[in-house]
């Protein structure tokens, strides 16, 4: 918002009208909050999830409110699905202005509990999966400029409990944010990332009922008393970031990490 000058205030909200978006992990949680609010904001959007119902869901719930949004079923993990998904978006809706890459996957271990095939799946999804949207945009982007917004996590940054595969795949997201920014600069291909601490989503509320039957709500609190903020965030908080860092708003700043984390990195105790 900006005000003007007989104090009332103006909305600047982001413009994405023309542009083609592409969400991945868009069926649920994070993923459909952005996608939502990058339709809000005029953008043709992409959906790209694995679960082929419920990203078709979500698409018509955004089209439903007025937006204009494809579902595409897709195992991000699987490059020529990749590419070939990729190739129909800009078939359809045109040259792909944003990519955000926020499909992903959990697991909870040490290394000593984390087997093989954990390992193997969380890195086919969080780290191949992001690389394989990556090759799909960049050379489309060359020469007419976009932004990249890769989702990463405080568990990039911060030593979390039980969390060795997961954190790795996050660092591993971290740094290649890093190094497209760094080779694509010249292009106008802005990259960044967000790092989410812990926010309420479906995969949250399933933990809870897989590990915790009948204290969920008391494991709820303790999770959100965590965060020096006293919460959980919310996935439309999470959107709202997403949409400015990929807005023209956002023009000077590249090779960033946001964390989004309720003081989590920088207060906790």
């Amino acid at each position: 918002m900006a005000e003007h000058g007989d104090g009332t205030r103006a909305d600047v909200s982001p413009d994405f009208s023309g542009k083609t978006a592409v969400v991945t992990g868009a069926a649920s949680g994070i993923g459909r909050a952005i996608a939502t609010r990058f339709a809000q904001a005029g953008a043709r959007v992409a959906l790209v999830d694995l679960a082929e119902e419920a990203v078709r869901a979500t698409a018509a719930e955004i089209t439903g409110d007025g937006g204009i949004a494809e579902p595409y079923a897709c195992d991000v993990s699987r490059q020529q699905q990749v590419l070939d998904t990729f190739r129909a978006i800009a078939e359809r809706s045109g040259p792909v202005d944003v990519l955000v890459n926020s499909a992903g996957v959990a697991h909870v271990g040490t290394v000593e509990s984390t087997e093989e095939a954990d390992f193997d799946r969380l890195y086919a999804v969080n780290v191949k999966g992001v690389y394989n949207c990556l090759k799909a945009v960049v050379s489309a982007m060359k020469g007419r400029g976009g932004a990249i917004l890769n989702v990463a996590s405080v568990a990039a940054v911060v030593g979390i409990p039980d969390r060795f595969a997961y954190s790795m795949t996050k660092g591993a997201v971290l740094t290649m944010t890093y190094a497209v920014a760094r080779d694509y600069i010249a292009q106008g291909i802005r990259c960044n990332a967000i790092s989410p601490a812990r926010v309420h989503t479906p995969f949250v509320d399933g933990f809870l009922a897989r590990s915790y039957p009948g204290r969920e709500a008391e494991m709820f609190e303790a999770l959100s008393r965590s965060q020096p903020i006293g919460r959980m965030g919310r996935p439309d908080e999470i959107a709202d970031l997403a949409l400015f860092l990929c807005s023209d708003a956002a023009a000077f700043i590249t090779g960033s990490n946001y964390a989004i984390d309720g003081g989590f990195v920088t207060l906790k105790m």
